[in-house]
């Protein structure tokens, strides 16, 4: 604490990203990266782009990036935002939308950027409780009465599990004068994009990363989808607070990944042939998961308690993300798809840690 502090920074408590050490040989599992390396294009780009230009600021509007994402999903580039990573696009959000009388929705257990968000920016929030299945509940979205806003991660997460288009569809009819954020990081590992609905509900924000599909953590790239009038709420709010936010480099490299189809289909297929297997080597071991359609998989043992294994895994020199809040998850692990390999090595050492009859089903 200073005295020199604002009364915000004061009661602020920051997000706590994954850990992200630097320890040789470590099976790093728990920040839902990419386990390949980006698009050969995406490097050239890059490359390209590293020249005397530098010395240059880069294009504020990042046109030849919008026009790119606006061409990947059939739409036109005022439709698109992007920013310095998607967790930049949604703090632009919560500013430039969420600030209204009525609180914020969104489920009691998700992103947990959310509520450090909404304190940042001084709005109420009303946290709504996931079903006992760590399901999201529209209906209760529906009787929740008047609202600032709803956000919410398609799939979830830290849970994993999607929640299906006609359901989006049916919050976005009940909630006509809010506007309603799909946060969709994990959404092209086996959920639907709410992308296409955005010419019909002009209430419907989306945003996307480059981050986890597209290989790109590294780079800080994101993105919204919406419409017209809420892009420019956007811009206005990026413009007041930096409008240089991304570089030439990530210009360049967003535009050679939105354009390699052909490199993120094979790579998103690897993914999500290693999450069933994953899954299915979890559940010989007594795990129960629940249904992912993420880059990840949440899942818990009857006997063993999250934080016991986090901590036997990580002697193991494999780290996973264990989250202690809010309780009723506490018993959890949220584990990354890695390769194969590192899938195969994480299932070895919880073999060693869970009970020897369900290690022996893996034998």
């Amino acid at each position: 604490m200073s005295r020199f502090w604002s009364e915000v920074v004061h009661g602020l408590t920051p997000y706590v990203p994954g850990e992200q050490p630097k320890i040789p040989g470590l099976v790093k599992l728990n920040t839902n990266e990419c386990p390949y390396g980006p698009s050969l294009r995406v490097l050239q780009a890059i490359r390209d782009a590293a020249g005397e230009d530098l010395r240059l600021y880069p294009d504020p509007e990042a046109r030849a990036l919008r026009d790119a994402v606006a061409a990947h999903h059939g739409l036109e580039s005022a439709q698109v935002f992007v920013g310095n990573g998607s967790d930049e696009v949604l703090a632009h959000v919560f500013q430039a939308l969420f600030r209204h009388e009525a609180p914020l929705l969104f489920p009691d257990i998700s992103y947990s950027f959310y509520p450090v968000y909404a304190r940042l920016y001084g709005i109420a929030t009303r946290p709504l409780p996931l079903d006992e299945d760590f399901r999201i509940r529209v209906d209760d979205y529906l009787a929740a009465g008047p609202n600032g806003g709803i956000v919410f991660p398609n799939p979830n997460a830290p849970t994993g599990i999607a929640l299906d288009l006609a359901e989006i569809e049916r919050l976005l009819l009940g909630n006509p004068d809010s506007v309603v954020v799909i946060d969709e990081a994990y959404v092209d590992f086996g959920a639907h994009t709410a992308a296409p609905l955005i010419d019909r509900y002009p209430n419907l924000l989306v945003v996307r990363t480059l981050s986890k599909a597209r290989a790109l953590a590294g780079l800080r790239v994101g993105y919204a989808l919406g419409h017209p009038d809420l892009i420019e709420a956007l811009v206005r709010v990026k413009d007041s607070f930096n409008s240089y936010p991304l570089d030439r480099l990530a210009i360049a490299g967003g535009v050679a990944a939105m354009q390699d189809d052909t490199w993120f289909a094979h790579t998103r297929g690897l993914i999500i042939a290693s999450r069933d297997k994953l899954t299915a080597g979890l559940q010989a071991l007594g795990f129960e998961v629940l249904p992912s359609a993420a880059n990840f998989v949440f899942a818990r043992h009857p006997l063993h308690d999250g934080d016991v294994l986090s901590a036997a895994l990580r002697e193991a020199r494999i780290l996973v993300r264990h989250f202690s809040q809010p309780p009723r998850i506490a018993s959890f692990l949220r584990i990354t798809v890695g390769t194969d390999a590192q899938c195969d090595a994480l299932l070895q050492a919880l073999s060693a840690i869970v009970p020897s009859e369900a290690a022996s089903a893996l034998r």
